[in-house]
């Protein structure tokens, strides 16, 4: 939660709420976060000047049609300690050391290996027999118990959205790249043959978020 050991228990639950949403839902004005907090918006814009304050979020001003621009409220980067991190610095040390002892062909068999284990785990959950939407939000628990914030999406061209909010291996993912390229090739493999997995939004290349498209294979080829 916001370092302020001064604050009461609710305002901190607040800040933290807001936090959370502005990281699964990115950039929103005061009066949009007012709505599931049950809150005003000028209480929200009170929370959020402190939240600037401390160097946790930041804003854009966006032009509107009537009235004085709107403050489109974002995270910062230092929002990011309030979040999972996978032990960031311990596993780029380990990637570093696989690298000096095994080589870039040695990783990558450490990473087959690795894949190899969460297709035969997540599988235990994602059942080929499911219809599309039931696999995509088994997939998606399992993954937000793994700290990415996933949740599955319709889209509006008919197909669905494997959203990830966050990434509790980001350092370790731009320190190794095949972490990526193995986690697409992990999610081909548990949803299924009859299905095309696309890389839609990528963190590492500056997106707020992962975001993988999925639709019928025989929709994909329509």
């Amino acid at each position: 939660m916001p370092r302020d050991s001064g604050k009461k228990p609710a305002e901190l639950r607040t800040r933290q709420a807001i936090i959370d949403i502005l990281k699964r839902e990115g950039p929103q004005d005061a009066a949009t976060l007012a709505g599931p907090l049950g809150l005003s918006a000028m209480a929200v814009r009170q929370h959020l000047y402190a939240l600037n304050d401390e160097g946790l979020v930041t804003y854009e001003e966006q032009p509107r049609p009537l009235g004085r621009p709107a403050k489109l409220w974002r995270l910062t980067a230092a929002a990011d300690s309030f979040f999972p991190n996978g032990h960031a610095e311990l596993t780029i040390d380990l990637i570093q050391a696989m690298k000096l002892a095994f080589g870039d062909k040695g990783l990558d068999q450490l990473l087959a290996v690795r894949s190899r284990a969460q297709v035969e785990a997540y599988g235990k959950q994602v059942k080929p027999g499911d219809s599309l939407p039931k696999r995509l939000a088994a997939l998606a628990r399992l993954r937000t118990v793994e700290g990415y914030m996933a949740e599955a999406q319709k889209s509006d061209d008919g197909g669905y959205l494997l959203v990830e909010n966050h990434c509790p291996i980001c350092s370790a993912a731009a320190a190794c790249t095949g972490l990526c390229r193995a986690e697409l090739e992990v999610f081909k493999k548990v949803l299924g043959d009859d299905v095309k997995v696309e890389r839609s939004d990528h963190i590492l290349a500056g997106a707020r978020r992962c975001a993988y498209r999925v639709t019928l294979a025989k929709q994909a080829k329509a």
